[in-house]
């Protein structure tokens, strides 16, 4: 049984940094993370494949955050920099069985989610 599990989300001050992790058990393709806001859609952070190594961001999203990972033991990190009000949100991980894509209905498996909260 495919299983995502993430951790690192808490209550910060705005101007904050913050890490988020996520393993995975199973063979992966890609792992990534995805953000929603209350009433907004998944919105696409940031990914890594592991076969190549290569990662890749949403749009504005490659200042402030930055993914790492370690194929090894199927985890990945989320780095946040200078979290700022409108960035609360609940951040999930993806995996990717045989591919990945910006859109959350191109991810196969979602971890439960952890809660950013920023206070100003």
């Amino acid at each position: 049984q495919v299983q995502l599990v993430e951790s690192g989300g808490e209550l910060v001050q705005a101007g904050d940094s913050l890490r988020l992790s996520c393993t995975a058990s199973g063979r992966t393709f890609s792992m990534g993370w995805f953000r929603q806001a209350p009433g907004k859609e998944r919105e696409f952070v940031s990914a890594i494949i592991w076969s190549t190594g290569n990662t890749y961001y949403g749009e504005f999203m490659k200042d402030q955050f930055t993914i790492s990972g370690d194929n090894a033991q199927k985890t990945i990190f989320l780095q946040m920099t200078n979290l700022k009000p409108d960035d609360p949100a609940v951040y999930f991980c993806g995996r990717g069985t045989s591919g990945w894509g910006r859109r959350a209905v191109s991810w196969d498996y979602w971890g439960q989610g952890t809660q950013v909260t920023v206070s100003s």
